[in-house]
């Protein structure tokens, strides 16, 4: 049996996280722990860091360099609402400002540029709630001015060289999506993608005389183009095998697309820039696992390098790209040195109907893989998906002594529009019924004991949680839901304003609320309550403006209607998820008892037969 791992290791505060050097290279930032809150910390390159702001609450999770160098911004919401507000502070800690101080709205940011190092790009939904506009901000005085107007369906914006908001990616009624170029006031509509195709933009090329843009207009998955500014494609830059792309690296100052990043089972680089391939060599050897480039000056001449590995928590190396030669900066997690982590193994699972389902399993580090508790822990979204590297719910479940499975079930996004839109109107059906596949053939397979399997998710992996116990009440012992929905109808009701633009992918993907609502019945959990006989823990953000916490109490109110035992936590400071520290701790205490309890007792029920 593996020793567990605490638990305030895993899901405490990372000790550092997310460096960032500065535009001129002088300076690096991170993320770390003040006060028992994580906060900004900068300070010289090669000199010692100290923490430059104060949030006592949930703690800053996204930041990012002015271009200027000198001032660093911040998003935050509050309790968990997500109407992120832009905060400004210094390298000398001065009191943060709060750039955008309105009630109910959400800033997002659009593009900074080194050209113009005191200016930001932000789009804010002030004028109405469904909609955000882009407002040039201007750090020194503060003041915001309306840049470009939302004509109603724009859903992301796209800046060139001189900072204009010259591309935007607008949704068509029927479902599908175009994207646009503005000259002047006018637009014009470069190229158009169906309901069932997949696209958008990542930069100007240099010039801005074309664009960079993944599509999957004639393939499978997204492939990464050189898009003319009329529309017509130049050239072919990076597709692979059974992957979308996944990302591009693009030149911090001059906007070259450099690599091209795409993940099936592991993350794997197509390199376009012919001066980069010693680089990447070099950084093959650096050091174990996947890699990924987090931040760049504007020089290009120093790197920050995420490695992910899956028995090691992820670390931070700086690069030289002068010297091909780099330097371990921190791990997030030192003190997991010296623990046994468990292998995640990549593989393929076929669903009843032929479907190949990418998965990956995680086994107790040294136990015997034969008869174990299995744990079916369902990735959200569902227009998401699981990635092979370090995970601390997997690794705490399995040093539980718990299999771990995770299943890119039908609907998954990255393995192409094909794999995506199998999951088309299949909730609490098809996309079920993978997740049942997966599980028996772990217990086919002898892996995993059938009488002691649990299933485990948040978001809509929590859904699967809730429909696991009403649509196949023998399969498993117990199921933990977090910030999952229970009544499909409602949840698409009460999506965040923001999103209506994207509402008739609900109605294609999920089903029509104002026309199916006997369809959408039929795949909530809620109407199926009654045939619930498993032990349910629930977990619920109060402040979600996502899954509303009505959908966790519904259900929660029907099981004890009925007598069926549930457990139900509320976190009136949370959102969709859990940012304070304290929380999870909690959470992750009682799931840990609640899994122990009841999938314990199903291995003495079945000892006893």
């Amino acid at each position: 049996m593996p020793k567990p791992i605490p638990r305030e290791i895993l899901f405490g505060n990372p000790e550092k996280v997310s460096p960032k050097i500065s535009p001129d290279g002088r300076h690096l930032a991170y993320l770390a722990p003040d006060e028992g809150v994580l906060n900004i910390w900068a300070g010289p390159l090669e000199g010692t860091a100290r923490p430059i702001t104060r949030d006592r609450g949930r703690g800053i999770r996204s930041y990012f360099w002015a271009e200027n160098g000198r001032n660093l911004l911040f998003l935050q919401d509050k309790d968990g609402d997500e109407n992120w507000r832009l905060h400004l502070t210094d390298l000398e800690g001065s009191s943060p400002r709060d750039l955008t101080p309105f009630p109910e709205v959400q800033a997002q940011v659009v593009a900074t540029d080194p050209r113009f190092p005191d200016d930001v790009l932000a789009a804010l939904n002030a004028r109405d709630k469904r909609l955000h506009d882009v407002y040039r901000l201007d750090l020194k005085s503060g003041k915001l001015s309306l840049e470009v107007e939302n004509p109603g369906d724009v859903v992301g914006w796209l800046a060139d060289s001189r900072l204009q908001a010259r591309c935007a990616k607008a949704m068509r009624p029927d479902g599908g999506s175009e994207l646009r170029l503005r000259n002047g006031k006018a637009w014009k509509t470069l190229i158009s993608w169906d309901p069932e195709d997949q696209g958008g933009a990542h930069s100007f090329a240099p010039g801005d005389g074309s664009l960079y843009v993944e599509s999957s207009h004639d393939s499978d998955t997204t492939c990464l183009w050189e898009l003319g500014l009329d529309g017509k494609p130049l050239r072919l830059l990076a597709r692979a095998e059974g992957s979308d792309l996944t990302g591009v690296l693009i030149h911090p100052s001059d906007y070259r697309a450099q690599a091209a990043a795409f993940f099936l089972d592991r993350l794997s680089w197509t390199v376009l820039d012919e001066s980069l391939k010693p680089d990447f060599e070099a950084l093959q050897g650096l050091a174990e696992g996947d890699f990924q480039v987090v931040s760049r000056d504007d020089s290009d001449e120093n790197w920050i390098l995420l490695y992910n590995r899956d028995r090691e928590a992820p670390a931070y190396y700086l690069y030289s790209r002068s010297t091909r030669k780099g330097r371990f900066l921190f791990s997030t997690r030192p003190r997991l040195e010296g623990t046994r982590l468990s292998e995640m193994r990549p593989l393929r699972i076929k669903a009843r109907d032929g479907l190949v389902l990418p998965a990956y399993l995680t086994l107790p580090a040294g136990e015997e893989p034969r008869g174990l508790p299995l744990v079916l822990n369902v990735h959200g979204g569902p227009w998401a998906r699981d990635f092979w590297g370090y995970n601390p719910e997997v690794q705490w479940l399995a040093s539980r002594g718990y299999a771990v499975l995770q299943v890119n079930y039908r609907g998954s996004m990255g393995f192409g529009k094909s794999f995506l839109h199998a999951g088309d109107r299949e909730w609490g059906a098809r996309m079920q019924n993978d997740l049942t596949d997966s599980v028996l053939w772990a217990a086919r397979e002898g892996i995993a004991d059938p009488g002691r399997l649990a299933i485990y998710g948040g978001s809509y992996g929590g859904y699967a949680a809730l429909s696991g116990a009403a649509f196949t009440p023998e399969l498993y012992c117990c199921a933990v839901d977090m910030v999952g929905p229970s009544n499909l109808a409602t949840l698409i009701r009460s999506i965040p304003p923001y999103w209506e633009p994207l509402r008739r992918i609900f109605d294609l993907r999920v089903g029509d609320v104002d026309t199916e609502l006997e369809f959408l019945n039929s795949r909530s959990p809620l109407y199926k309550a009654h045939q619930i006989r498993i032990p349910l823990l629930i977990a619920q953000g109060a402040n979600d403006p996502r899954v509303k916490r009505s959908e966790s109490e519904a259900i929660v109110e029907a099981l004890r209607a009925k007598g069926s035992p549930v457990e139900y936590i509320l976190f009136e400071d949370e959102g969709h998820g859990l940012a304070r520290p304290e929380n999870r701790l909690r959470f992750y205490e009682k799931a840990e008892a609640f899994l122990e309890r009841h999938l314990k007792k199903s291995e003495e029920a079945t000892a006893s037969r």
